[in-house]
C-alpha cells in the first residue's frame, strides 16, 4: 500500500506544479488580450480531478485489493508515458497552456509537437491516467467511475474548447 501511497502522492505533487505553471500562463494570456472561454464548466473539472486523487486512495484503503504485480507495473508505466505526453503538451505550448480555456486573439493555432498528430493530446493523457493511475493498485471503481464522469465532462470541455480555437487563425505552414 505504501508505495501506491507514494505515487498518487507525487502524482499530487506534480498536479500542483501543473497549477503553478497554469496560474502563470493564464496571465500571461490575459496580459496579452486573451478570452476566457468555459468558465462554468471549470469548478466541476477541479473538484472531479481533486476527488479522484482521493478517491482512489480511500478505495485502497477500504477494499485492501490483491493487486498482481504484473497489473501493478503495466499500470505504472501508462501512467509515467501519460505524464510525458502530459508535459510534452505544456513544453509545446509554452505560456499558452493552461488548465483553462483561453485564448489570444491573433495568435495562431499551435500545430506542432503532439498537436502535429492529435487535435486534444493532453486529454488523450488525461484519459490514459485516468484508467492506469489508481489500476496501480486494482482500485477499478475509481477507475470507472473517474472514467465515466470525465467523459461526460470532456464532452463539454471539448466542444467549449473546438470553439474557442475556432475562432483564431489559422497557422503558416510548419517548417521539417
Amino acid at each position: 500500500m505504501t508505495p501506491f501511497v507514494v505515487v498518487v502522492g507525487l502524482v499530487a505533487l506534480e498536479r500542483l506544479a501543473e497549477l503553478v505553471v497554469s496560474r502563470r500562463n493564464a496571465a500571461w494570456s490575459l496580459a496579452r488580450g486573451g478570452r476566457e472561454y468555459g468558465r462554468g464548466h471549470y469548478p466541476a473539472m477541479v473538484v472531479l480531478h481533486s476527488g479522484f486523487l482521493v478517491a482512489m486512495l480511500v478505495e485502497a484503503f477500504v477494499r485492501r485489493p490483491e493487486v498482481p504485480t504484473v497489473l501493478a507495473w503495466s499500470m505504472l508505466a501508462l501512467v509515467v508515458a501519460s505524464q510525458a505526453l502530459r508535459w510534452w503538451c505544456i513544453l509545446t505550448l509554452g505560456p499558452r497552456w493552461n488548465t483553462r480555456v483561453i485564448v489570444v486573439p491573433d495568435l495562431p493555432a499551435v500545430r506542432t509537437g503532439p498537436y502535429r498528430v492529435l487535435a486534444h493530446p493532453n486529454y488523450v493523457a488525461v484519459v490514459v491516467e485516468g484508467i492506469a493511475l489508481p489500476m496501480v493498485h486494482a482500485a477499478w471503481i475509481t477507475a470507472v467511475t473517474f472514467t465515466v464522469l470525465n467523459a461526460i465532462l470532456l464532452t463539454v470541455r471539448l466542444r467549449v474548447e473546438d470553439a474557442a480555437l475556432a475562432s483564431l487563425p489559422e497557422p503558416g505552414p510548419v517548417d521539417a
